[in-house]
């Protein structure tokens, strides 16, 4: 698919997607669900008069993006959502290269449904820790966008039907691994989670991430480095107290 300037569009020279993905590639991000977009519900348009007919949903693999991301312009200007605005950028450029659009998780109500997206792609099921696990990836992969495209430039990708990997883990190390006890493999409980948090910041958990996302053997090449996982770690703890204080529910 050759790529065109911001703001330009001809459909008519696109022929494939490798450079669309190359693209992604350069800031660390990949396609990690390929989607006929006329199968699926809730999926905008790319404008009044152009419909989406083909749905990627990008995002990273392990700490994939964090040297992208820690020498962009956002990391460094100490304003708030700094990864946000850095994959709002992101996304938007090579929208606008491609003659699409990008969608963000955070961008509502209503809110697109990435995770009902993520579940059409056969590759991402339920854990016992309330969050996806990817068959290649386990529980260190996040999305940051969804590119919204004008017409179907590859068949979808072809994705082998995986069972959930957590059927198969009679041990199920997630459960026994929090400090905490936050979580019975049906319930997470937050705010034992953050009080740990917010307690202790040389904690395991806050200095390296999640001891239960730790402690799955799936996808464990794919752990996020420790400055990434305290960058988000910090993040989750700072937020998760915003909102507590708005609903009046911290001491």
């Amino acid at each position: 698919m050759r790529c065109l300037s911001p703001g330009i569009r001809d459909q008519s020279i696109m022929t494939d997607i490798s450079e669309l993905k190359h693209l992604l590639e350069t800031h660390g991000l990949i396609v990690l669900a390929d989607l006929d977009a006329s199968r699926i519900d809730a999926v905008p348009d790319i404008d009044r008069e152009t419909k989406t007919r083909q749905l990627l949903l990008v995002g990273n693999a392990g700490s994939s993006i964090w040297p992208s991301f820690v020498n962009s312009p956002e990391y460094g200007d100490a304003l708030p959502d700094s990864l946000d605005r850095w994959s709002r950028r992101i996304g938007e450029q090579i929208a606008r290269q491609c003659g699409g659009k990008a969608i963000f998780p955070w961008e509502g109500p209503p809110y697109p449904p990435f995770l009902a997206w993520a579940e059409m792609a056969e590759q991402v099921f339920p854990s016992p820790v309330s969050m996806f696990i990817h068959s290649e990836f386990g529980l260190w992969h996040a999305y940051r966008f969804a590119l919204a495209l004008p017409r179907q430039y590859d068949s979808p990708t072809s994705v082998q039907s995986h069972d959930s990997p957590c059927l198969s883990c009679s041990d199920q190390p997630c459960l026994e691994a929090c400090p905490v006890d936050a979580f019975d493999g049906k319930q997470y409980a937050v705010h034992q989670c953050i009080d740990f948090l917010e307690a202790d910041h040389q904690s395991a958990c806050r200095q390296q991430g999640c001891g239960a996302r730790r402690a799955c053997p799936i996808g464990s090449s794919f752990t996020y480095t420790p400055d990434h996982a305290r960058f988000h770690m910090d993040a989750f703890v700072k937020s998760s107290l915003v909102s507590r204080l708005r609903n009046n529910d911290i001491g």
